[in-house]
């Protein structure tokens, strides 16, 4: 199930008043639906809301709280859908029956991202700083200090690097960026990160920040500071390019893409969860393997017929190309847009959503 991701798409499917056509259409669209999850999708969301209420009147609510507690919320029936950078586990995907009313927990790679390794080295001036997987891997797990260490510097021979201490930034909570983070961390060196991939960072005593905007905030405000964060959010911190092979990738949608469209499904994939499994040791020459894909979850049953209709013709619009293309906007997200075959995929799944 590779994910062939392009910024061209096909139909819409809009009626002539631009409201998307499709699963409730019966329905008339009115009121107002809940979401929580994902803080790394925060700007992307802030563009699908405002594109939806325009064409529909229905008022999209989302708390940017991190994928752990989005998926609480969403499992014990305090929201609609979730946002969330980490798959759903099996566990989960049992609980989500009751939930859904009998149905099934349904996952979307709606929102495809590259994760920027973000660092704050004042009159250090250079695009990109070039590090390995195994040097990243030695900042976070604290086997490198200095920035002026030597795997560093033998990198980077045109930099000036400053005898200065690394400090390491985490997020603080449970969070799909730091799950995707630590999952690369793991494949890519594991003779250096010996840590199980997990939302939850697995070392004490680290500096932190809650969300995405706490740890830019930390690094920001730290000098010598190394974090993790959607590119999205990077602004004007520095960031690194990735060792893949023999060259270093800087973090772009196009790079981003060609490490999902290599990448198999996951064991969880199904009719109704349309996951990949990551191919974070990828060798290939232009692929960026820091990357995170926010899964849009919601339910294939609900027990209300006006949620079941606002809600998939959320989904329908943030899958369409006008959707996509608005995440993409380099000024919003910087997104990597999906493919008019997974679009269709992604419609298909919505077409089937029902009531109880």
């Amino acid at each position: 199930m590779a994910l062939v991701l392009a910024a061209c798409g096909g139909d819409n499917g809009t009626d002539d008043n631009g409201t998307d056509t499709g699963a409730g259409n019966d329905v008339e669209l009115s009121g107002s639906i809940a979401g929580a999850g994902a803080s790394s999708q925060e700007n992307a969301m802030v563009g699908w809301q405002a594109g939806f209420t325009e064409r529909t009147g229905v008022d999209v609510n989302y708390d940017s709280v991190g994928s752990g507690t989005g998926r609480e919320q969403f499992l014990n029936g305090a929201t609609l859908f979730a946002g969330s950078d980490a798959m759903f586990s099996q566990e989960e995907i049992d609980a989500g029956a009751e939930r859904c009313f009998g149905g099934d927990v349904i996952e979307l790679p709606l929102y495809i991202s590259p994760i920027a390794v973000i660092y704050n080295l004042p009159g250090v001036e250079t695009e990109h700083l070039n590090l390995d997987a195994d040097t990243i891997a030695g900042l976070f797990n604290g086997d490198i200090t200095n920035w002026s260490d030597p795997a560093i510097a033998e990198a980077n021979p045109d930099v000036d690097l400053p005898d200065l201490d690394v400090i390491p930034v985490n997020r603080s909570d449970d969070s799909g960026t730091t799950d995707n983070f630590t999952d690369y961390l793991s494949k890519a060196a594991p003779d250096v990160w010996q840590h199980e991939p997990d939302g939850v960072w697995p070392i004490d005593g680290t500096q932190s920040g809650a969300q995405t905007q706490g740890v830019i905030d930390v690094v920001s405000g730290a000098e010598g500071a190394i974090g993790y964060a959607d590119a999205s959010r990077a602004g004007d911190l520095g960031t690194v390019a990735v060792g893949v092979g023999d060259e270093y990738v800087p973090f772009s949608p196009e790079a981003a893409a060609q490490v999902v469209a290599n990448s198999p499904a996951a064991e969880t994939a199904s009719e109704w969860r349309l996951t990949v499994d990551l191919a974070r040791d990828t060798d290939e020459s232009g692929s960026y393997p820091i990357v995170q894909i926010a899964y849009s979850s919601l339910c294939s049953v609900y027990d209300d017929e006006q949620d079941a209709a606002n809600v998939a013709e959320f989904f329908r619009y943030v899958a369409s190309e006008d959707g996509q293309n608005r995440a993409s906007d380099p000024g919003v997200a910087g997104s990597a847009p999906i493919s008019p075959e997974m679009r269709e995929r992604v419609e298909e799944i919505l077409d089937q959503i029902s009531v109880a």
